[in-house]
Formats: C-alpha cells, structure tokens, sequence
C-alpha cells in the first residue's frame, strides 16, 4: 500500500502530503516515480541496457533531469561505479542487488521501501549498504521501511519491529 501498488480498503495512505487512494493508474505510477524508491529483492534491469542507463531511466521516464555527479558518487559509495559501463548480467547478485539501491535513491524519493536490501551481501558490503539507506534517507527527509530476515540489520537500526 505504501508503494501504491494496492489501494487500502479503508483508512488513507498519504505520501508527500498526497493521498494515494486519489491517485489514477497512471498518476500513482509517476508519483511513484518521483516521490518512492523501492528496491526489490531481486534486481529487475534491462539487460540490453548498461547499468549506468537502468539507474537513469525511471528518472528519464518521470521527466527527471539525470544528475550524473549524484549517479557517480551513489555508485562509488556503493561501490560499483567501476561497473556503470557493463550490462546487469556481468555483475555478481550481490553487484545487482547494489545497482538496486542505487537507482532507487538517485531520485531522493520521499519513502524508501527496501526488500532484503543486504540478503546478498557480505558484512562490509552490509554495513556499507545500510548506511548508505540511513543517510539518503536522513539527508532528503525521507522515511526508510526496511523488511528483512538479516539479522545483522537489527543492531544497525533502533526502531525496528520483529514479527515472529
């Protein structure tokens, strides 16, 4: 609900002071694109396109200027800037799942939705990739929801609800 992938049956879901239940289709899939980075368990890129043109293109598709002094210091924070030239099959998962995250903060989203963001990640890489979420998502006012089994995760974020 909070990506405006379902509609809630009852109550309201409000982003950036916008209710997303009033959202048309079309409307919520450009807000979405503007206003929520989402970064999905597992990479979704056009294969024929180069990594450096996948972390551009949702800002190409909502009308976005591409912010290429951003897109190198994101991709070198998370350590794939030697990368940007290749196609996503030539990077490892952990690469791609870094490519992820990328593309979805290069837009200084509102909301950051992360699904296992670290799931294929060694502990540097972890580390690297959770502070990275906390300072995008604190620099631009942004709130973070991360979902995980990682528990290496829990020692990183004080607020944090564990289902069970």
């Amino acid at each position: 609900m909070l990506a405006g992938l379902i509609r809630p049956s009852g109550g309201s879901v409000s982003v950036a002071g916008t209710d997303l239940a009033t959202l048309s289709t079309r409307k919520m899939d450009a807000f979405r694109g503007r206003h929520i980075g989402i970064i999905f368990q597992r990479s979704h890129f056009l294969s024929a396109l180069s990594v450096r043109d996948n972390l551009t293109l949702p800002l190409r598709l909502t009308g976005s200027p591409a912010d290429h002094v951003r897109l190198e210091a994101v991709a070198t924070d998370l350590g794939i800037q030697p990368l940007l030239h290749q196609l996503p099959a030539r990077l490892s998962q952990g690469e791609q799942q870094r490519a992820s995250i990328a593309r979805a903060v290069l837009q200084t989203p509102n909301v950051i939705l992360a699904d296992e963001p670290t799931a294929s990640l060694d502990d540097r890489n972890c580390e690297s990739v959770a502070r990275l979420l906390s300072e995008q998502a604190a620099r631009h006012n942004a709130a973070l929801l991360i979902v995980t089994h990682d528990n290496r995760l829990t020692s990183l974020y004080p607020q944090h609800i564990r289902l069970t």
